[in-house]
């Protein structure tokens, strides 16, 4: 399913449109599970997945800011040499600072693009994200954020449904899992044999609304960032979703990777408290009535 604008030249309309904003852990690579590394740009994480056996590909997972492309792909000819390429694309979600470099890339490497049918309307140029708001409660990013993109971008013939049955292509060993609450269509990935979570925006691992804790990168599990989430029953409802998996290490979209334990007690409080530690107190997407 590709939408009747698709047929049209693919069009990004965040090209150069670089979000000055950045972190201590910008460039960082880190491994985060056999066959699973992180790569974070400016303030948001990308993810390269591999199958393990036998050794077959690997698969990028969402795409980084506007104007992320090269690094990407500097990170893409470390890991995997220098003509590498994936077998897919895989987008949580259609928001500007996971499809900053899709276009680009996809371009590039002639690729498929999968994302969930509810987001296709978002990265196929056809329909903008509602705007985010100003008025939630929240730190200074929060305040900041009309000035980042909600339009769509177009990925054209590349881009897919992802499979109904939960399948993920190019990925036989992880299915993909329904988040939404963030966006209508957001998905998280999960491996289960060794409990291994993509968790795109679903949940954070950095208070993202607050410029301060994003610079640094101050590790706190916390909701959806407040100033996108327009659906506040959906995010309570997939954090509970993806908190009932027990998973052993999670990469979020915001944050640094989180593992056992740690992982295991942040996320069952957020879970069991959604309403009092991610839901603002007030916001123009916020109904306390649920």
């Amino acid at each position: 399913m590709t939408g009747p604008n698709t047929d049209r030249k693919m069009e990004n309309t965040l090209e150069h449109r670089y979000i000055p904003i950045t972190s201590v852990n910008s460039g960082a690579l880190q491994t985060v599970a056999e066959r699973v590394s992180c790569l974070t740009i400016q303030v948001v994480n990308v993810c390269f997945i591999g199958n393990r056996e036998p050794v077959d590909g690997w698969v990028l997972v969402d795409a980084g800011m506007p104007e992320s492309a090269g690094t990407i792909q500097q990170a893409v000819r470390e890991q995997f040499g220098e003509h590498s390429k994936p077998k897919a694309i895989v987008l949580t979600h259609g928001h500007f600072d996971h499809v900053g470099a899709a276009v680009e890339l996809a371009e590039a490497w002639e690729v498929p693009v999968y994302a969930h049918e509810l987001e296709l309307p978002y990265v196929t140029g056809r329909q903008s994200y509602p705007d985010p708001d100003a008025s939630v409660e929240g730190g200074l990013l929060a305040k900041l954020s009309p000035l980042f993109p909600n339009e769509p971008v177009n990925l054209g013939k590349h881009v897919r449904a992802l499979p109904s049955d939960g399948t993920v292509p190019g990925l036989p060993e992880w299915r993909w899992i329904s988040t939404p609450g963030h966006s209508p269509g957001h998905v998280s990935l999960f491996r289960e044999d060794d409990r291994t979570l993509i968790a795109g925006d679903a949940f954070v691992t950095v208070r993202q609304d607050s410029l301060f804790k994003v610079v640094l990168q101050y590790e706190e599990i916390c909701g959806p960032p407040r100033y996108f989430t327009t659906d506040w029953k959906a995010a309570k409802e997939s954090v509970q979703r993806l908190e009932a998996l027990k998973p052993a290490a999670a990469v979020t979209g915001h944050g640094v990777p989180v593992f056992g334990d740690e992982l295991a007690q942040g996320l069952a409080k957020l879970a069991g408290q959604f309403d009092h530690l991610a839901v603002p107190d007030y916001g123009r997407y916020v109904d306390r009535t649920h």
